[in-house]
């Protein structure tokens, strides 16, 4: 099914598919510090003082935020079809499943309080109270944040097991203490309800200190209590800080398998070894205008490009490369100088290969090393390096690419 291609160009701006794409980058920078702004002066027009002084510059803030949050909400259900799991639904079942997300549902409490306005008179407190859900529209752009939402939904049945435990203990604490310390002081502890309230404060391990024990029974309860008390609280820290750390690594997991599948080089690999090649491979994120390699320098790595451009300046001409291809290999073979400057064009994406990865990579895998090798002559024979020794001496020695040289069947 054909689709528009200005809605798409929309679903691109709002959820900044590419690093590259400037007015992407612009426009969710600017919705990030327009949500920064309005919490800030949410939080600021609770305080009268400020609220009477200040009324028309934050007046101007919830209507400027508004009108944007409001063309932003639209447009993204306009684009909700393009979302990769939504395109098979159609536009409206689309739309119909996105408005119901999280995001969906977050997006929209951002401005309800503004048109709700229009039809009821609610508190204002309660007005200040929803429009700092906003905050939560941050989530959208930050990686980290994301990963922790992903990280208590997928442990949600592990954490809700923990809260029942907790319930649970609460109970019995406080029927105990209510046992205990019900006659010494029955202002507190008269009733087991009465009671929950220390057993709640004690077992969260706040202990606000409005109601103690005052029998030896009752200290020595108090200090079991406490203690299990510790015990209760590590549970749900555990889970979430297991579950973000896998979160975390799951996310970077993803992010590193598609741009290798992107890369001609491993395309036909099969997944168990794209995952050992991962474990070799490290991530580099470079600056526009900054010196990936300068020519003379050792070499310890190739390259693969997995997002941007970079230019290959040799001594007779300057080649530039894309996403998908790969530089720097002839030299990390042989471990010689670098025989031309890199420098990257765009903010670019390199995962990096050390040089004795690559010799063990190329020793396991023939199929890699018959492409690496490939491209290394290809490169020689179409003139990327200069028949007058623009190369190193030492990658164009009549070795061509030492004891790594693999043999093809004929």
């Amino acid at each position: 099914m054909h689709r528009p291609n200005w809605r798409h160009r929309l679903y691109e701006i709002l959820e900044q598919g590419s690093a590259e794409d400037g007015v992407s980058i612009a426009v969710n920078r600017a919705l990030m510090a327009l949500i920064v702004v309005t919490v800030i002066a949410t939080v600021l027009e609770s305080v009268p003082a400020l609220a009477a002084q200040y009324a028309s510059a934050f007046q101007a803030v919830e209507v400027v935020a508004i009108f944007v949050f409001t063309i932003e909400y639209f447009l993204r259900l306009a684009t909700a079809v393009e979302h990769a799991p939504l395109r098979h639904l159609g536009t409206f079942r689309a739309i119909l499943r996105f408005s119901t997300s999280w995001s969906g549902l977050i997006d929209l409490a951002a401005i309800m309080p503004f048109w709700l306005g229009f039809l009821i008179a609610p508190d204002f407190r309660i007005i200040l109270v929803v429009r700092l859900v906003r905050f939560f529209k941050l989530t959208r752009y930050s990686p980290a944040m994301r990963s922790l939402v992903d990280a208590l939904y997928s442990e949600r049945r592990a954490l809700a097991g923990c809260f029942i435990i907790f319930c649970g203990t609460t109970i019995i604490a406080a029927a105990l203490m209510h046992l205990v310390e019900g006659n010494a002081q029955p202002d507190k502890f008269g009733t087991i309800p009465e009671a929950m309230w220390w057993a709640i404060v004690t077992v969260g391990t706040i202990g606000y200190g409005d109601a103690v024990p005052v029998t030896v029974m009752g200290r020595m309860l108090a200090g079991v209590t406490i203690f299990v008390g510790l015990i209760m609280m590590a549970l749900p820290v555990g889970i979430v800080a297991t579950a973000f750390s896998n979160e975390v690594h799951r996310r970077d997991f993803v992010i590193t398998w598609g741009i290798l599948a992107r890369i001609p080089l491993f395309r036909e690999l099969t997944a168990a070894h794209i995952a050992d090649i991962m474990r070799c491979l490290r991530a580099q994120k470079i600056d526009a205008g900054a010196v990936i390699t300068r020519r003379g320098d050792p070499a310890h790595a190739m390259y693969l490009i997995a997002d941007g451009e970079v230019e290959i300046r040799l001594h007779h001409k300057t080649v530039r490369l894309g996403a998908g291809h790969f530089f720097g290999e002839v030299a990390a073979l042989k471990r010689a100088r670098r025989s031309a400057t890199a420098i990257a064009v765009t903010t670019t994406r390199l995962l990096v290969l050390d040089a004795t990865d690559l010799h063990a990579l190329m020793e396991q895998e023939p199929q890699i090393a018959s492409r690496i090798q490939d491209a290394a002559r290809t490169r020689i024979g179409h003139e990327l390096v200069a028949p007058n020794g623009d190369l190193i001496l030492e990658e164009l020695s009549e070795e061509p690419l030492g004891s790594l040289e693999v043999e093809r069947e004929t």
